[in-house]
């Protein structure tokens, strides 16, 4: 009895779900095809209001034949948190992703339900970014250096089909998770960009030793890729309205569409794989991007342009083509309630996320009316802990780290853009004050997204917005409190010295 008891406790959380046999997945249930793209802003594909000729023609016909979401918003604007929270339906607070760490180990992925039920699993680049990789039993993957640097739609296309195939003769449904690694950094044609990608996709190329990447000999073909056949100049694009149109600011913003520009081919040339296949009438395709533009006030961020992610569904039968949700508010923690909801599996215990499956079929849902975002370090493991709240018409955001001293730093820094704003703050008092704005932040922001979504003017010591203030921190508190966030009790505290009330009751999420 002892032992047996001893093996009841080794049972990993999955064990303990309703499973079906795996047998009971078959070919006849929906596959799904979950695209990604890197760091394409909201507003870049033509679909979602983007003005910058022929940028997304592939994304576009996508979104006429399936849903558009207008509100739809990542959980965290940085590459592998805001990925595991896609795949694990759940905040990095709960997670344990709240930087670039594996999953805790009570967490259940998409990909383990999956696995469980008969699904043939793959993944096609940013494989390192769904950690650890037990957690992901795929059954077929490549990554970035398999993948022109993850940038050649061709091997893609191939990769895709080869997958496809695999599924078909063994005459089980799919998941394939295709992730572009455009438009992220380097920009196509950016200073340097052959020596960036020869940096980033050592690390995944099989076969090469630690001596090896540390000495800078990786062979420079793993990071060949082609050239975008589209190439923006600089009088061609739209400068994003939350940075300043300097020259050089245009300049990389040009490089980033061109980059976008090769993403929308990678996402046709999967499209095309899966027409090809006779299998895309029993598929689900999602399409999104893990955060914004690698731009200050976009990525590694909480505002608009930081969590907003051009969502797009797709699914014969259920979705009308063109159709468009501009009400409803939808995060990345709720696509994997709503997948398993959509293939009749069960649900593991401990999601954040809620399923929308209604929105698919545009019936109504209520309480979708905010989405909640984090952020808490860079790469380099420097913490700049925010939190936000945003609805249609204001967003909230608590800035944790800013005491007035300690400085920003992120990737969205290296580059033309970051340095061309630096250089014109000495003569221009309005971008001086963007930059320090950028640099130090105050501990809390308050905008009116409905009249300025650049995030551009601060309301928060506004006496008629007082009121609306005071809601959004409750309604922030009390999301922080749901998810068990760390940062919870030391907002509380902001929040009593803020206001002489903070017991206002919150307003559904």
């Amino acid at each position: 009895m002892k032992v047996l008891f001893r093996l009841i406790l080794l049972i990993p959380p999955l064990a303990c779900l309703p499973v079906q046999s795996a047998a009971a997945a078959d070919a006849a249930s929906p596959n799904i095809v979950l695209i990604t793209v890197d760091d394409m802003n909201f507003d870049t594909p033509g679909a979602f209001g983007g003005r910058v000729d022929g940028i997304t023609p592939r994304i576009d016909r996508l979104a006429a034949q399936g849903r558009r979401f207008l509100h739809a918003h990542v959980p965290v604007a940085v590459c592998q948190p805001s990925r595991q929270c896609i795949m694990t339906g759940t905040y990095p607070q709960t997670n344990g992703s709240t930087g670039f760490y594996p999953l805790n180990p009570q967490s259940t992925t998409l990909v383990e339900v999956l696995k469980a039920h008969g699904y043939h699993l793959g993944i096609l680049g940013k494989v390192l970014h769904l950690r650890p990789a037990e957690k992901f039993p795929w059954d077929m993957q490549h990554d970035q250096h398999e993948l022109g640097a993850g940038r050649d739609p061709e091997r893609y296309h191939a990769l895709a089909t080869k997958f496809f195939e695999q599924a078909k003769s063994a005459g089980k449904p799919f998941f394939l998770m295709a992730n572009s690694h455009d438009p992220h950094r380097p920009f196509a044609g950016a200073a340097g960009e052959q020596q960036q990608l020869l940096n980033q996709v050592g690390p995944t190329a099989k076969g090469l030793s630690e001596q090896v990447r540390d000495a800078g000999e990786v062979p420079v073909e793993l990071a060949e890729h082609p050239a975008p056949r589209r190439v923006y100049q600089p009088d061609e694009v739209t400068v994003p309205g939350f940075l300043p149109d300097l020259p050089d600011v245009r300049k990389e913003v040009a490089q980033y569409y061109s980059s976008a520009h090769r993403a929308d081919e990678m996402v046709g040339r999967i499209l095309d794989a899966l027409e090809a296949s006779g299998l895309a009438d029993n598929s689900i395709v999602i399409f999104l991007s893990d955060n914004g533009i690698a731009l200050p006030f976009a990525k590694s961020n909480c505002y608009l342009a930081s969590t907003r992610t051009p969502l797009i569904i797709r699914w014969p039968g259920t979705t009308q083509p063109g159709s468009v949700d501009s009400t409803h508010f939808v995060s990345g923690v709720d696509l994997m309630p709503t997948l398993l909801e959509a293939l009749k599996l069960p649900l593991p215990k401990g999601m954040d996320g809620r399923s929308f499956l209604p929105l698919l079929s545009g019936q109504a849902h209520d309480h979708r009316t905010q989405a909640f975002s984090s952020y808490e370090e860079t790469s380099a493991r420097v913490g700049y802990p925010m939190r936000c709240v945003q609805s249609a018409r204001f967003g909230y955001i608590y800035n944790a780290w800013s005491d007035g001293e300690k400085a920003y730093r992120a990737e969205s820094m290296i580059g033309l853009t970051y340095p061309a704003m630096a250089s014109a703050a000495k003569d221009d008092s309005a971008i001086a004050a963007r930059v320090e704005m950028f640099l130090h932040r105050v501990p809390e922001e308050f905008y009116d997204l409905q009249n300025d979504p650049d995030a551009l003017r601060n309301l928060i010591d506004e006496p008629r917005y007082q009121e609306e203030i005071q809601q959004y921190r409750t309604d922030l508190l009390a999301w922080m409190q749901r998810t068990k966030d760390p940062l919870a009790a030391t907002f509380a505290a902001t929040m009593e010295n803020a206001t002489p009330s903070a017991s206002r009751t919150p307003s559904s999420p």
